[in-house]
């Protein structure tokens, strides 16, 4: 099945069932906020290297994050109760968002090109993306950011500055969420690390309810 190619002037999407089987579903248009907006309302994400046409894609298979259901463990625990630990909403967005890409450039590359950077500072200011940063004894130990309506948290990427920073920014965000009534963390795709913290797979189906959630 062919690759949609979208136009810059027509914010718009085909069925996200019409993909590829590995969750490509179009490339091309613009990372304008309302774009953006449209694509987390349907499941649909940008993920593409620097020099590549922007990639959307909309895996079948979803895996999430019920914050009720976050695990931490007995090790964790301990940890907690050892340090003193905060989580801070906001800190300062394009830090952290640049934190992220740091860290991955150094480690395994980045998807988070200054095109992305710019595209999800707009959407921070307009009040739709969202950064998390954790600190450990008065010192930054690591962060997340993602996109954030109705229900739903999208997230897009972590970093860590030191041992638990990125575990203990995600167990704060499900805490706000779960005190918010708020139903899912959008993981994207499966890792040990998120399935180790209580990360489950669900259908494009189930997912797309839990976004349409509004009440």
């Amino acid at each position: 099945m062919p690759v949609f190619a979208l136009d810059e002037n027509r914010i718009a999407f085909p069925d996200p069932k019409q993909g590829e089987p590995d969750g490509l579903l179009a490339i091309g248009g613009d990372l304008c906020v309302n774009r953006l907006l449209l694509a987390y309302s349907h499941g649909i994400f940008p993920w593409y290297s620097a020099g590549d046409p922007i990639m959307w894609w909309c895996p079948q298979e979803r895996y999430i994050i019920r914050p009720e259901n976050i695990h931490v463990s007995h090790s964790m625990k301990k940890f907690m109760r050892k340090h003193d630990v905060k989580v801070v909403l906001n800190r300062d967005f394009k830090d952290t968002i640049h934190r992220c890409r740091i860290k991955r450039e150094f480690n395994e590359g980045t998807w988070i090109t200054d095109e992305m950077e710019e595209a999800y500072c707009r959407l921070n200011k307009e009040g739709y993306a969202v950064s998390i940063d954790s600190f450990v004894d008065g010192e930054l130990a690591g962060g997340l950011y993602g996109v954030s309506f109705g229900k739903c948290f999208f997230g897009e990427s972590m970093y860590s500055e030191s041992a638990n920073g990125s575990k203990l920014a995600l167990v704060g965000l499900a805490d706000i969420m779960r005190k918010k009534e708020m139903r899912m963390i959008d993981c994207q795709f499966h890792t040990d690390h998120l399935e180790s913290m209580g990360g489950e797979k669900i259908s494009y189906e189930e997912y797309m309810s839990i976004v349409n959630d509004v009440e």
